[in-house]
């Protein structure tokens, strides 16, 4: 071959491959920045939750519903690659057995919530075993909120997958403020408690609604007891299945409010 059509050659194939490192980004695979994880089981009311750890962070993460398996998976994989705080709930189904009948989880972060949550699947308690069982709720709430809350300004992340038509309008009554995309699944989006919060995401690609007001009865759920202590509080709701969509809605929320203040 000609020295010079060696030579352009041998540069083109230099600028090809600038051009792919640039459109791909560092070639490091996943597994040379996998974080040290920790972990321990806490204890609320018999209820049993996995606390992991992988770095210091002001922030935290829950995953509370057991069948949301993809929602599970998002947070396992952010926890292997990034310093965080991140809580499992150890059981493989929505709602967990407690006391001779079953509760949502996510329903018992109030007396209010947690008296309807008791009664839902057993209407007709005994009074002594029923205040027995809300008094058991009640003993433990506090010091379990006190091990999820955020330090330092952080966010509480709670992460969670839908699977029977729930979507963002169901949230508009519930909401002051909303940011509905069009091309996005109504599906997928995130719920904010924070305003501040709200008006950075609301900037991005996805369905965004802020719920800084509480509006109806109290459902005792985790955004509700998070408004209550005046913690910054983000639910990332995505079909159950889509996890590379909600492992990328994971890493927005990241690169927009966490990156700057962990």
């Amino acid at each position: 071959m000609h020295k010079y059509l060696k030579k352009s050659f041998s540069l083109n194939k230099a600028v090809l491959f600038i051009v792919i490192i640039n459109l791909c980004g560092p070639l490091i695979s996943e597994e040379s920045t996998t974080m040290k994880v920790t972990s321990r089981n806490i204890i609320w009311a018999g209820i049993p939750f996995k606390r992991v750890q992988s770095g210091e962070s002001n922030h935290r993460f829950i995953w509370l519903h057991g069948d949301e398996k993809t929602a599970k998976m998002t947070l396992e994989d952010y926890v292997n690659h990034n310093p965080s705080i991140a809580f499992f709930i150890q059981y493989s189904e929505r709602e967990i057995p407690f006391k001779g009948t079953k509760v949502d989880p996510n329903r018992i972060f109030s007396t209010a919530g947690s008296n309807k949550a008791l009664k839902k699947f057993k209407p007709n308690w005994d009074k002594n075993q029923f205040t027995e069982a809300l008094t058991m709720l009640e003993n433990g709430r506090k010091k379990f909120l006190d091990e999820i809350f955020p330090t330092n300004g952080g966010v509480l992340i709670s992460l969670h997958n839908n699977f029977r038509g729930y979507n963002v309008h169901s949230e508009i009554k519930n909401s002051t403020s909303i940011s509905i995309k069009k091309g996005q699944n109504p599906r997928d989006f995130i719920i904010c408690t924070e305003e501040e919060d709200y008006l950075k995401l609301a900037q991005g690609p996805y369905n965004v609604v802020l719920q800084d007001k509480k509006v109806g009865k109290d459902d005792g759920s985790l955004s509700w007891a998070s408004l209550d202590y005046g913690i910054r509080y983000i639910n990332i709701e995505v079909r159950l299945g889509w996890l590379s969509k909600q492992k990328k809605m994971l890493n927005y929320i990241h690169d927009t409010l966490l990156y700057e203040n962990n």
